[in-house]
């Protein structure tokens, strides 16, 4: 064997702090670092967290109005 496989496959982390984001409420800035630490995600990962809560609050503006 050429080295020990990753404990949570490539991607899966981000899945699992995804589906738990969801079950938090809204999202914001604290529950998203909250869910970096937990899941131990990668700085891009949290950057893609963020990138949603944005793309998620726009789409409640413009339903909105």
């Amino acid at each position: 064997m050429t080295g020990t496989p990753p404990l949570v496959p490539k991607g899966e982390a981000l899945r699992r702090a995804f589906a738990w984001l969801a079950g938090q409420g809204p999202w914001t800035p604290g529950r998203i670092d909250e869910a970096s630490r937990r899941f131990d995600l990668s700085p891009d990962d949290e950057e893609f967290l963020l990138a949603e809560m944005r793309r998620m609050r726009r789409g409640d503006e413009s339903s909105s109005g």
